[in-house]
């Protein structure tokens, strides 16, 4: 996965708090499920793929992922991240280059609904982090919050990827988790982030993940072709075979039964919110090799 050295990077859409702390973030607006804490549960096995068993009925995280420090300290963005070559050499510029990606390519395509594309900020943080949605730690993973419109992240949980979930990662595995949480923002926008309910293999969750998995797909199919509002070049140049590979094998390594299996030593598909191994690395498969929002409907 290579980037256009001389790309401008757009740092505004990306908020570094990593190593500090947010104040709380009012409740309401747009949200998923109900109460603080079955809210939180459901909001992050709504969002990536960890099985909502996993996590304390205080809304905390269990196993996977307790114990993580607090992770590299908050750099000024703004001077660190200027031009792709930056995005080539440092994971948190590469983080930036791939959110003014997956944004360029959504604020020129329309959602499902027909509707225009909202600019969604990501949230960069360490530790935890209070919400629209409710306090999160950093064992939750990446997760997408419909109350504030924001798509969260603790640069650790890449680590965690590999370490605790056995994905190969590399950047592009990085890129799949970041365009993943953004096709949640496009359900938000088209309406579809409530149908989003319930467990098991059929369940409107599961349905809602695959969606998710297969809009990253169409987003890493128009990636070197969706040219930079700046420059009117593509920022990202190259994705290979490889990228593509580790994209469908980080799918595969957070699907529900793989996890289940490896935490709880047995599969249970009426406990699903994600869909299995499989069914993460056919959808966004779809919508990489179709490169159409349209053959993304998981519902139908």
């Amino acid at each position: 996965m290579e980037f256009d050295d001389d790309a401008a990077l757009d740092t505004s859409e990306v908020q570094d708090n990593r190593g500090g702390a947010l104040g709380g973030i009012p409740g309401g607006g747009k949200t998923v499920g109900g109460g603080v804490v079955g809210l939180l549960v459901l909001v992050v096995s709504v969002v990536f793929g960890v099985d909502p068993g996993l996590f304390g009925s205080d809304g905390t995280a269990g196993s996977p992922g307790a114990g993580r420090g607090a992770g590299t300290s908050a750099g000024d963005l703004a001077a660190d991240c200027r031009t792709g070559a930056d995005a080539n050499r440092k994971e948190e510029c590469r983080i930036v280059a791939v959110v003014d990606s997956v944004q360029a390519f959504w604020k020129k395509t329309e959602t499902a609904a027909g509707k225009s594309y909202e600019q969604a900020p990501t949230f960069l943080f360490t530790s935890s982090v209070n919400t629209g949605c409710g306090n999160a730690t950093s064992d939750v993973g990446p997760f997408y919050c419909s109350a504030d419109d924001k798509v969260y992240l603790d640069l650790g949980f890449f680590n965690d990827l590999s370490s605790k979930f056995g994905a190969k990662g590399g950047p592009f595995a990085e890129a799949y988790v970041i365009a993943h949480e953004y096709g949640h923002h496009i359900q938000d926008l088209s309406g579809t982030i409530s149908r989003g309910s319930g467990q098991g293999r059929n369940s409107g969750s599961v349905k809602l993940e695959l969606q998710a998995d297969c809009y990253a797909g169409v987003w890493a199919h128009h990636a070197t072709t969706t040219p930079d509002p700046k420059s009117g070049k593509p920022l990202i140049t190259e994705l290979t075979q490889d990228d593509i590979n580790r994209g469908l094998d980080a799918a595969a390594a957070v699907g529900d039964d793989r996890i289940q299996q490896r935490y709880q030593g047995k599969v249970t598909p009426d406990t699903w919110t994600h869909g299995s191994a499989s069914q993460r690395r056919q959808w966004f498969s779809t919508g990489y090799s179709s490169g159409s929002v349209s053959r993304c409907d998981t519902f139908g």
